[in-house]
């Protein structure tokens, strides 16, 4: 690269980020630092991204060739004392313009033109390494345009059915690929249906190394519980009287053991009492039980279970459940 008319204006120092002292080793090390964030390939929607480069290109060849480092310096700390302006001997100001000035303090005449160096290339089909630095060739994968980094490869799904106890305690599970070969899935308590494992290594093999396998798994339904989130639902029957006058029952829980819990007097069918802490446990988090009442109503009553009730009734006869509904069904 010659020197140039417009090296006064451009400071090179600055476009690196490195003092005017940077040893070589320091403007190596910026260069290559910036070269890989700023890379036109790296930032194919950024139309700045290629005029960056240029630049940082343009600064490191300067810079980190002694020779021109010194032409650089010099015609910087001339130029930071006095204008000069681009005409011959009749412009402005009467002296040399650039290219003369520049072409007599380094030998090169007037009409030197080219230098030692060419300039960076771009090219439209990707970006052409070719007038970068011999030392920086495997920053960009070579000479022949960026080679993107290798990859992993591909995951491999696959899907599984467990239990709902395997749901709640954790399981393992074996998985036979097209190969043969068997992987174990080892399946965390607390998982929820539709949940995806992955098992890193597992997957198709690759220049960066193998992808995952990615388990879905489907947790099938239990008679008893049902999961709503973390929580689990219940529902208990209880008896007229147990519903009215209130009761204490057993409900069973997760773990196999039973937890009392206290029907309040009164209660109406489709309440739902909550027990704190007996719900899913995950690493994270442990959900509640949601206990339903459902009232049963006798099916066949003996003679003296109907005279009850029928005393019953007539003791509650001045109680009119349904009296309210033709109020709120008014339109």
């Amino acid at each position: 690269m010659a020197a140039s008319q417009d090296w006064i204006d451009k400071d090179f120092y600055e476009v690196l980020g490195v003092s005017k002292d940077a040893t070589p080793a320091d403007i190596k090390k910026a260069y290559r630092k910036l070269a890989r964030t700023h890379h036109p390939d790296q930032n194919p929607n950024d139309p700045s991204a290629e005029q960056k480069f240029k630049n940082i290109s343009e600064a490191y060849t300067v810079l980190s060739d002694a020779e021109q480092r010194e032409q650089y310096d010099a015609i910087r700390a001339m130029g930071s004392g006095a204008r000069f302006s681009a005409g011959g001997a009749g412009g402005p100001t009467g002296g040399a313009g650039f290219e003369d000035l520049f072409g007599g303090l380094f030998n090169q005449g007037a009409g030197a033109g080219g230098g030692r160096r060419g300039r960076t290339r771009y090219s439209t089909g990707g970006f052409d390494t070719s007038g970068l630095p011999p030392e920086f060739a495997d920053l960009f994968g070579g000479g022949g345009g960026y080679q993107p980094p290798p990859s992993k490869g591909a995951d491999v799904t696959a899907s599984t059915s467990i239990s709902f106890a395997g749901s709640i305690k954790g399981t393992t599970i074996g998985l036979r690929n097209s190969r043969g070969e068997v992987t174990q899935v080892r399946i965390p308590a607390g998982v929820k249906d539709g949940q995806k494992i992955r098992v890193r290594g597992k997957g198709q093999p690759g220049p960066a190394g193998n992808g995952d396998l990615v388990v879905t798994v489907n947790v099938k339904s239990h008679e008893f519980f049902a999961r709503e989130g973390n929580n689990i639902r219940v529902h208990v029957p209880v008896t007229f009287p147990e519903a009215a006058m209130g009761a204490k029952v057993e409900v069973p829980t997760l773990n196999g053991d039973t937890v009392t819990v206290k029907v309040p007097a009164g209660t109406p069918a489709g309440r739902t009492l909550r027990v704190k802490g007996k719900g899913v446990s995950t690493s994270k988090v442990t959900g509640d039980l949601l206990v339903t009442i459902d009232v049963v109503v006798p099916q066949k009553l003996s003679k003296e279970a109907e005279a009850a009730v029928t005393a019953f009734a007539e003791a509650t006869a001045d109680g009119d459940p349904r009296g309210s509904l033709k109020d709120k069904a008014k339109l």
